[in-house]
């Protein structure tokens, strides 16, 4: 099965994230198939960058997203319309 989820990025203690897709199986920080996006959370307001298109692409297919996922395109595509 294929997921969408965080992987860590940044130093200790100052977390940045991006946006994954791969295995389930594989480690949090292990291989994976395609980079869609990133999240910061350290500035205020966080940042969150995602492909959405590639992102649909994905769940189209089958990948699921991970809660925290799902809550951050959530997110991103609220912010996307005022951006535009």
């Amino acid at each position: 099965m294929v997921r969408i989820r965080l992987t860590r990025t940044g130093a200790k203690k100052k977390p940045s994230y991006r946006f994954v897709v791969s295995d389930k199986r594989s480690p949090r920080d292990g291989r994976c198939l395609e980079y869609i996006g990133h999240y910061n959370p350290m500035v205020e307001p966080p940042v969150v960058v995602v492909d959405l298109a590639r992102a649909d692409f994905w769940i189209k297919q089958g990948a699921q997203p991970s809660e925290t996922v799902a809550n951050l395109l959530k997110r991103a595509r609220l912010a996307a319309p005022a951006e535009a």
